[in-house]
């Protein structure tokens, strides 16, 4: 009994059953489905032809169904994650900006004038654009974002000294066709929030230009290639440590935040932890939630076992919701033992104009002989 929501509504009767058949469905770890239970004990009585190991085997396919079957699912689709990555991108594009590139130089010589000694030092971002962006599920692998065609601008300060002569000046560096290849590793911890991490990363820069101002400049031209190099290096070995400290400082953090219980009233919370890491497939990213009610006055477990949900099948829509019957049992059972579903009606709440009366004459009839 499933109850799923995205952009319709998909309704299935009989949602709040509070007994349930023992051959309800388990879940098989090792074929990854549901399957009736009796199969798996006859399975393991022919496997055995011993019924007591027969059932220490369904015992473990039951301890392993425990807790695995989420109450609620989701399901974010590829436009789903790009909201996410549309906010991600932009904070990442803050932090890039923010990058210390290092002071660097070094020497060369010229007919003449010997041996020139340089230094760049000063080096600021002036901007960072990150105009061209993807990201897509991985199946097993979490997430892949993907930074094409990015460009940075970098102003600094340049010197250079000999036997002979100096100088010194600034300069602007262009730096474009950057692209940036990310893989977010997801998981879940033991209190059931989502974990993140850096699995993969990679950058290449198709083009620097360095531009430089003074009297001498013309010296540039000798040494462009050494300098280009240097800067090209310095840049992506740094974007890959703002991208992984980013994730470590700036993501695990915030989802560490996030709360996975939440008050409804006074009698009830609903747990929506995460049961199991999130699964990528290769249109969307899957969540299994606990979608559990408990009582605020006495947590104590359901006395019954969720039955396998599986997830929809759609991916038009942004955002997709499923419920099965556990998460409004489990409100039931909640209310229940709390007494909030039981009403006493006495006679004097009954209007006196009414024939109707709480007394054996008005029943009486009503009550078999």
């Amino acid at each position: 009994n499933f109850l799923y929501f995205g952009t319709d509504v998909h309704y299935a009767a009989d949602l709040f059953p509070f007994s349930s058949s023992l051959d309800r469905l388990h879940y098989s770890e090792a074929e990854g489905r549901e399957a009736p239970l009796s199969a798996c004990l006859e399975a393991a009585r022919m496997a055995g032809g011993n019924t007591l190991q027969a059932a220490l085997l369904v015992s473990l396919s039951l301890m392993l169904a425990e807790g695995t079957n989420p109450g609620f699912v989701g399901r974010i689709t590829g436009r789903g994650l790009d909201y996410a990555r549309q906010e991600g991108v932009a904070v990442l594009q803050r932090e890039l900006a923010r990058i210390e590139l290092p002071d660097f130089s070094g020497s060369f010589q010229v007919l003449v004038l010997g041996d020139i000694n340089y230094r760049f030092h000063s080096l600021k971002i002036q901007s960072f654009r990150l105009p061209s962006s993807t990201i897509v599920p991985v199946p097993s692998g979490g997430l892949k974002v993907s930074i094409t065609d990015a460009f940075a601008e970098v102003l600094g300060e340049w010197q250079w000294r000999n036997w002979l002569a100096s100088d010194h000046g600034s300069f602007d560096v262009k730096i474009e066709g950057l692209s940036i290849s990310v893989g977010l590793k997801l998981g879940n911890d033991s209190a059931g929030r989502l974990t993140a991490d850096t699995s993969a990363c990679s950058t290449h820069i198709s083009s620097v230009q360095v531009h430089i101002d003074g009297t001498w400049s013309w010296l540039y031209n000798l040494f462009d290639s050494q300098i280009e190099s240097t800067l090209r290096e310095a840049m992506e070995d740094q974007i890959c440590q703002v991208v992984s400290s980013s994730v470590s400082s700036r993501l695990e953090p915030y989802l560490q935040t996030l709360p996975v219980t939440a008050k409804i009233d006074k009698v009830s919370g609903i747990d929506y932890s995460l049961v199991g890491p999130p699964v990528a497939t290769s249109d969307s990213l899957d969540l299994g939630l606990k979608g559990e009610f408990f009582s605020l006055a006495h947590r104590s477990a359901a006395p019954f076992e969720p039955p396998a949900l599986p997830f929809p099948v759609d991916h038009d829509r942004m955002l997709y919701f499923g419920a099965s019957s556990y998460l409004f049992n489990t409100a039931g059972y909640v209310y229940y033992q709390a007494g909030a579903l039981t009403y006493d009606i006495t006679d004097d709440m009954i209007p006196k104009e009414s024939k109707l009366r709480l007394n054996t004459s008005s029943f009486g009839p009503l009550v078999p002989q």
